[in-house]
């Protein structure tokens, strides 16, 4: 059986992993303006999410828009935006399945077998919902990267990473982490001990010799 210790820590890593990515995906950080070329001296600040668009002002004001069509956005935008939410939620719904399996809870009763066996689910379904996320930061990484070198983008057009898609990276890893400790609870299949150890250096009879008659 696995050792209740490496669930507790996957679970918990996993935990912080998915508070990560809901923060990361709630903040407008994801990508904000490069200071280059003819951009480097600006009174505003620009930082776009997944959600909404901001300005912060050098006169310390923050002004943020929510984005009024889904229509209206690049599909890169609204890939990560459902690849995020559906890690998430996948992502809780293995920690709850985790909850079920793990050594130190109560459910399932004393069947160990079926308790490792549904922990180990839990930490199959965390990898699913750390890899859909991972998958989103990845992608949306690519496209900014791309665009910042594209010779053919406006000097104030290009943006480069903000915080958020790292907390989102950092949050992904931490739940693919924790879910490939909770998939290790997978039960091994032991073998039969037996009873009666038969001790060495002492050969069985056969049954003709058991039987042999003395003239």
């Amino acid at each position: 059986m696995a050792n209740s210790g490496i669930q507790l820590l996957g679970f918990a890593l996993s935990l912080v992993g998915v508070i990560a990515l809901i923060v990361g995906t709630i903040l407008p950080q994801w990508k904000m303006s490069a200071y280059v070329g003819d951009n480097i001296i600006t009174a505003v600040a620009m930082y776009q999410g997944l959600w909404m668009s901001c300005a912060f002002q050098s006169t310390g004001q923050l002004q943020c828009k929510i984005y009024d069509s889904i229509l209206q956005l690049d599909g890169t935008l609204q890939a990560t935006r459902a690849l995020m939410i559906v890690g998430i939620i996948v992502s809780i719904a293995g920690l709850g399945v985790a909850t079920m399996g793990m050594k130190c809870t109560t459910c399932g009763g004393n069947n160990k077998v079926w308790k490792s066996r549904t922990a180990m689910t839990g930490g199959v379904i965390l990898l699913v919902g750390a890899l859909c996320a991972l998958v989103a930061c990845s992608w949306f990484a690519h496209n900014l990267i791309r665009a910042f070198y594209n010779p053919y983008s406006p000097v104030n057009t290009k943006f480069e990473f903000g915080a958020a898609i790292f907390i989102a990276w950092g949050g992904s890893f931490l739940d693919l982490l924790g879910g490939a400790m909770l998939a290790s609870s997978c039960p091994r299949s032991k073998k039969p001990v037996p009873k009666y150890p038969v001790m060495s250096g002492m050969s069985a009879l056969s049954p003709s010799s058991s039987t042999k008659e003395y003239v």
